[in-house]
């Protein structure tokens, strides 16, 4: 009987290792998502860097990334998008208890950023494919023919600009899965009006 009590139950093993095993899962969720969130940091740097320096002088005249609205967008929405990277890579990289206002918090800003690079992005292509092709029904000549250097470096800029927007996407969804699998909907009140609603597993 004293050999029995001396000796561990499986029951205390099995739970003590899907403590370890939970752990485990939680700190390797945490460092890809750390990862993540530090690959659009230095994208956007890379993109906003680009577009700065993007300007061109020949003898048709000059062009700089500040004469079209479009391109000073990108610049804006590439500096909001690599300090938020930073702060939100800081934010995650340290371990705190997850609570349903931080969830919605990191939802909310994952949402913004991705539309904001994503809207950028999209406009400065229209920009560039006008500058490639150009327009003859508002007399839109192809620019690119005389400022190649300038819209190469533009499609540089933009190309980068949209692999920050698929990290950001694929944040989104942890975000959003994080948020929606842990919480239950947030107008429970509406049950009792008859109207039925999705309620997320715990």
């Amino acid at each position: 009987m004293a050999e029995e009590l001396g000796k561990p139950t499986q029951k205390g093993f099995s739970e003590k290792d899907q403590g370890q095993e939970m752990i485990h899962s939680s700190t390797s969720v945490r460092t890809v998502e750390t990862l993540l969130r530090v690959a659009p940091m230095g994208l956007c740097v890379a993109a906003l860097v680009v577009m700065l320096k993007n300007s061109q002088i020949n003898d048709f005249g000059a062009l700089s990334y500040s004469d079209l609205g479009a391109f000073k967008y990108l610049v804006y929405a590439n500096a909001i998008c690599a300090a938020y990277s930073l702060l939100s890579a800081f934010y995650t990289a340290v371990p705190r208890p997850s609570t349903l206002s931080r969830s919605w918090t990191m939802f909310f800003f994952d949402q913004v950023l991705t539309y904001l690079t994503l809207a950028a992005g999209a406009v400065s292509s229209e920009i560039l494919y006008l500058a490639y092709n150009g327009d003859e029904n508002v007399t839109w000549s192809r620019e690119c023919n005389v400022f190649d250097t300038f819209c190469s470096k533009a499609t540089t800029s933009v190309g980068i600009t949209f692999g920050a927007v698929a990290c950001y996407i694929l944040l989104s969804l942890i975000s959003s899965y994080r948020l929606f699998s842990s919480y239950e909907a947030p107008i429970p009140f509406l049950a009792y009006k008859g109207t039925e609603i999705a309620v997320f597993p715990r």
